[in-house]
């Protein structure tokens, strides 16, 4: 079990930071990457998908653009935190990420089954969207929020960008409860959510 969920959320970011890393990640791409790299980040972000799951999605099998949302049967779900296994869950996705979504499909440079394919392979391996990820923060010079303080751009991997999701979900949108968080990030108890996110919810 991956003891980085198990505890409390120790690196996070602001909205604008994310927006800053997406920016960055498109000026210092490769032309036909930087669409890829700035969807992913998009989608991490938004949906809080754990980088396994986002590697092991399938573009006819788990995305409908139509209906705004990403099918995660419980074959690509990480049994967590109890052996439990997870149910189909279906993540709807904000407007803005199925256009950046539609706008990465529609000029893809590798037509594969797989969301996300790099360079070298059919499917980016989970140390490639780590290296996206970083790069990004590197390049647009974010430094994250952390329990003691501000990080470095180098603190920033994929699961930065769902502790985000959390932080975004508590501090910046309206009506939102660990509830809410819970749901989104599917944690198997709310007992999870509170552990790992009770520290970045605002007093």
């Amino acid at each position: 079990m991956d003891s980085q969920t198990q505890e409390k959320a120790t690196v996070w970011l602001k909205p604008e930071q994310v927006e800053k890393m997406r920016s960055a990640t498109v000026e210092a791409s490769a032309t036909y990457l930087a669409t890829r790299n700035d969807a992913l980040i998009a989608t991490l972000y938004d949906s809080g998908l754990r980088v396994s799951e986002a590697i092991a999605l399938d573009v006819d099998d788990h995305l409908d653009l139509d209906d705004g949302v990403i099918a995660l049967p419980a074959d690509l779900q990480k049994d967590y935190p109890t052996d439990r296994s997870p149910s189909y869950t279906e993540i709807e996705l904000a407007d803005e990420t199925v256009r950046t979504l539609r706008m990465y499909l529609a000029g893809r440079w590798k037509e594969t089954a797989a969301l996300w394919p790099s360079r070298q392979s059919n499917r980016m391996s989970t140390e490639s969207v780590r290296n996206v990820v970083r790069d990004a923060a590197v390049a647009a010079d974010v430094r994250p929020m952390t329990v003691a303080g501000r990080g470095e751009p180098e603190d920033v991997t994929p699961h930065t960008l769902r502790h985000s999701v959390a932080y975004r979900m508590l501090n910046v949108e309206d009506g939102n409860t660990f509830y809410d968080v819970r749901n989104r990030l599917r944690h198997a108890s709310i007992q999870t959510t509170e552990r790992v996110y009770d520290h970045i919810d605002r007093v």
